[in-house]
């Protein structure tokens, strides 16, 4: 059962806990609110993809990228996100993405990070 991390998969391989990573950040609190960031570096695919998008929502295609600190708080801020948790969730590949959030002042006291141990596929999806 993916949900609790019990039994084996078609291949023989043990599942693992589909909440691991929200029970790593926060532990049995089931009501904690918090943001969720996806720093995903995109191949050329996933460039085109934006840059199609942005043409007709009006949104800068590198942004989602780039992920500045301004970038987060001119989304967090307005719904009142900036209070609470916010979790990164990162394929490793900008590192500058991490230095640039943990710089700043009011971003880096509420971010988090999944340990590497509770980091996997489902556990992320679970997380966002």
């Amino acid at each position: 059962n993916y949900n609790t991390g019990v039994g084996t998969t078609s291949s023989g391989e043990p599942v693992r806990d589909m909440c691991s990573g929200v029970e790593v950040l926060f532990g049995d609190n089931k009501n904690a609110i918090y943001s969720v960031l996806h720093s995903r570096s995109l191949e050329e695919a996933g460039k085109t993809l934006l840059g199609r998008l942005s043409k007709f929502s009006g949104c800068d295609p590198e942004a989602a990228l780039h992920m500045t600190p301004d970038y987060v708080k001119s989304i967090l801020e307005p719904l009142g996100l900036l209070d609470y948790p916010i979790v990164l969730i990162t394929d490793g590949q900008d590192f500058a993405v991490i230095q640039r959030l943990l710089n700043d002042p009011e971003i880096a006291p509420k971010l988090r990070l999944v340990s590497e141990e509770a980091t996997w596929i489902g556990g992320d999806f679970t997380v966002a």
